[in-house]
Parts: structure tokens; C-alpha cells; sequence
């Protein structure tokens, strides 16, 4: 298999390993509205082990025109992002041009990115493998790493248009 080249560094869709997607609602800190998020996340379980795997996500992420750290690029006013999100039937499919995720949306979540017509993305680079498909994560888990400052800072944070086939 090659490794994609670009100015910021290799990588191979492997060493990405499992990338999982989860949803939740609630109050934006500055307004008070509900607000639909997503949190974008690798299992760290690639090729080449956990820091390989965040050091991949970092340059996918480039990749995709998303930056680590700072202002959340929103993706309305980015001609040309290829970071898309499309919510149908109780469904969120999250599509970049290395992965594509699907969250089975609940319905607060539903009703919050439709009212607000766009959804909070935050691309983590740091793995969390505690968040598996099948573990149970509690609030206060989901709390503990999407809160965690250094998760913070070291993710790429983008705001999605909600779209539909409809």
C-alpha cells in the first residue's frame, strides 16, 4: 500500500484505524439554545499504533482544509470543503475524503440541529479508545475527554450545515 504525500506529512488509511463518530445536545455556553454537536474520534487501534494514529488524523484532517486548534471553520462560508453532513431519517452521515461516519441520531439531537440548521463538529486527533461502538459512554465520560482542555486544543472544530435529501 502507498502513503497519500502531501507538504504536511504521510499516512496511510490504516494507521487512521477505527474512526467513530457520537453525538449529543445541549446548552451552548453563549446563547442558551440547544445546540446539536458531534465528536469525530479514532480508537487509536491503526497500523502503527496510537501516536502514529494521531499523527495521521492530523494531516487528514489538513487534508480536509480543517485546522488543529483555534476557530471552528465554518463550513457555509469555505467554498470547496469536503467536509459534508447530511441528516435523513433519523440518521447523521458524516463524510470527509478519508472516512465516512453514521450516528443514529436521538431524537433531542434531531430537534436540536434542525432548529439551529447547523451542528458543532469537533475532530479529535487524540485517540480515545474508551469510546468503542458497544462501551457504554456515560455523560460524564463523553464529558471528561470531549471537555478535556489538551482534546480540546488539539482538535479541528468545523460547523456544519444540516442538509437532506428532502
Amino acid at each position: 500500500m502507498t502513503s497519500p504525500q502531501t507538504a504536511t506529512g504521510t499516512f496511510t488509511q490504516a494507521q487512521l484505524g477505527t474512526l467513530t463518530l457520537i453525538g449529543w445536545s445541549g446548552e451552548h455556553p453563549h446563547n442558551g439554545q440547544d445546540v446539536a454537536f458531534l465528536l469525530v474520534y479514532s480508537l487509536g487501534d491503526g497500523s502503527d499504533g496510537p501516536a502514529a494514529g494521531e499523527a495521521a488524523m492530523r494531516v487528514a484532517l489538513e487534508r480536509s482544509g480543517l485546522h488543529i486548534g483555534g476557530a471552528p471553520v465554518r463550513a457555509d462560508e469555505t467554498p470547496g470543503l469536503p467536509v459534508k453532513l447530511l441528516v435523513q431519517a433519523g440518521q447523521a452521515v458524516l463524510t470527509l475524503p478519508h472516512f465516512t461516519a453514521q450516528y443514529p441520531a436521538r431524537p433531542e439531537w434531531l430537534a436540536a440541529a434542525g432548529e439551529q440548521g447547523e451542528v458543532q463538529a469537533m475532530f479529535a486527533t487524540r485517540p480515545w479508545p474508551q469510546g468503542a461502538p458497544g462501551n457504554p459512554v456515560t455523560e460524564e465520560t463523553l464529558r471528561s475527554f470531549a471537555g478535556d482542555p489538551e482534546v480540546i486544543a488539539t482538535s479541528a472544530h468545523c460547523v456544519l450545515p444540516v442538509r437532506s435529501l428532502g
